[in-house]
This record gives structure tokens, C-alpha cells and sequence, in this order.
């Protein structure tokens, strides 16, 4: 079996991308298409307070430029600062895609930070599993809160690897290892990839998968970006799976072999 090739598998379908990407930012819903179609990602993510899949008749519809025939939607709960708010919006988002599970939980804690509410995302994924759900759930990077996540039931962790927007990367890769290392789910880093290095180095500590948006669609040739990342990632999951040379502090160890050498 080729490695490299092994599918992402999220509430048990598998996904050949393990680049997931959001849908919001763009100029407009052309440039949205051409830079998912350059990324290679099957899961687009959806703000439903933010973007019409039907609910606001009349005007432009992105599930016409992005076809739940051709791609996995995944509604989020972005803008949303309440469990009952989230939980009402995915209701919502179940409804008008006629009874798909799969769903982004996200409640923030500010619109500064844009941190999630921790105690409110736990209560909303409680309720959200209860109702069958398939939770991909945003997160703190914080270990103990994440088990608890994936004890309720989720079908996926979502740390952040800093802050929505902020393109400062992976801040803390020690916290992300311990989510890693403990998860019997994917574990899809969420938040603050900058550019493809950040991509890569998420795939290079074991994440499953890297989900982004602002990362590509705020880049100064969106398509481009996306095709890098594309690139990233997959070059992340293959690096991870060969396992990289153990790092030798003070020692410095010849590429060449050193017997042999001419007039030795």
C-alpha cells in the first residue's frame, strides 16, 4: 500500500485532500472556485451567518459555484459567541442541506481574539452529538479540553495554531503533539497558518489535516497560494511518514563516508 496515499477518513468517508478550506474573503464567488479548485481540498467549510446556501432567496448562491455534488460542505458556526446560537445555526445549516451531519462547531469568546469559549464549545458539542451531528470541532490548544471533545464525541479535533487571521503560524507545536499523541480521531490544525511552511510543519508534527482560509484567500494571487498549499501539505504528510533524521546537538556527521578517503 502506497502511504502517502492513505485517505483522510472524518466520520467515516474518506478524503484523498487533507487540505481543507474556507470560503469566505474572496473578491467574489469565481475567485473562490478557481482557488479551491487550485488547492485540491474536497471539504469547503461555510459560514452560515455569513454566506447564502439558500436561505437568503434572490441572491448569488455559493453552493452554485460549489456544488455539494462535487464537494463536501462543512456549515460552521463562525459569529457565533453562544451555544445556543451555534446549535440553532447548524439546525439551520442540517435543513437546508437536506439532513448532511457533518458540521464545524466554533463559539468564540471575543471578536478581538476571536479564542474560543472554551465552556460554551464543550456545551454545544454535548448537545450537537446528541442530535448525530458530526462535530469538527475549533479549540484551544490545550490537551485536557480537547480530550474532553473527543470523549463527548467528536468527530474531530480543530486546535488552533494561533489566531484566526493572525498568519503567525504554529505557536505552540508541544501542545499540538500532546493533542496528537493522545487522539483517536483527526486532528486538523485550525487558525493562523500564514503560508506554506506553516502548512507543512503542521503535516510535519502528525496532524491529520491543516484547514485555512484567510491564509490563501488574503494572499496577493489567492490561486497561486492555493496551489502552494496544496503542495505543502502534501509534502507535510510525506516528510511525517518517513520519518525525519534524528537532530544531533553539537555533533556533526559527514554525508560522505569518511573510510577510503584518497591518501588515507
Amino acid at each position: 500500500m502506497n502511504r502517502t496515499a492513505s485517505p483522510l477518513v472524518v466520520a467515516g468517508r474518506e478524503y484523498r485532500s487533507r487540505l481543507l478550506v474556507g470560503t469566505g474573503k474572496y473578491k467574489d464567488f469565481n475567485e473562490t472556485r478557481a482557488a479551491i479548485d487550485a488547492s485540491g481540498a474536497e471539504i469547503v467549510t461555510v459560514a452560515i451567518r455569513r454566506t447564502n446556501i439558500g436561505q437568503n432567496a434572490g441572491e448569488p448562491n455559493l453552493l452554485d459555484f460549489l456544488p455539494p455534488s462535487q464537494f463536501t460542505i462543512l456549515p460552521n458556526t463562525a459569529g457565533c459567541y453562544t451555544a445556543d446560537d451555534a446549535v440553532r445555526t447548524l439546525r439551520l445549516a442540517r435543513e437546508l442541506l437536506d439532513g448532511h451531519p457533518l458540521c464545524k462547531l466554533e463559539v468564540l469568546g471575543d471578536p478581538k481574539t476571536l479564542f474560543p469559549n472554551m465552556p460554551e464549545t464543550l456545551k454545544a458539542a454535548a448537545t450537537l452529538v446528541k442530535e448525530g451531528f458530526d462535530v469538527m470541532v475549533y479549540c484551544s490548544d490545550d490537551p485536557i479540553q480537547a480530550k474532553m471533545l473527543e470523549d463527548i464525541g467528536c468527530a474531530a479535533i480543530m486546535p488552533l495554531a494561533s489566531l484566526i487571521g493572525s498568519g503567525m503560524g504554529i505557536l505552540n507545536p508541544w501542545n499540538l503533539r500532546l493533542i496528537i499523541d493522545q487522539s483517536q480521531v483527526p486532528v486538523v490544525v485550525d487558525a493562523g497558518v500564514g503560508t506554506a511552511s506553516d502548512a507543512t510543519i503542521a503535516m510535519e508534527l502528525g496532524c491529520d489535516g491543516v484547514l485555512m482560509n484567510t491564509a490563501i484567500a488574503h494572499a496577493q494571487d489567492p490561486v497561486l497560494m492555493a496551489s502552494a498549499m496544496n503542495k505543502a501539505v502534501a509534502a507535510g504528510r510525506e516528510a511525517f511518514l518517513a520519518g525525519r533524521m534524528a537532530r544531533k546537538f553539537y555533533s556533526a556527521d559527514p554525508s560522505s563516508p569518511t573510510s577510503g578517503l584518497i591518501g588515507s
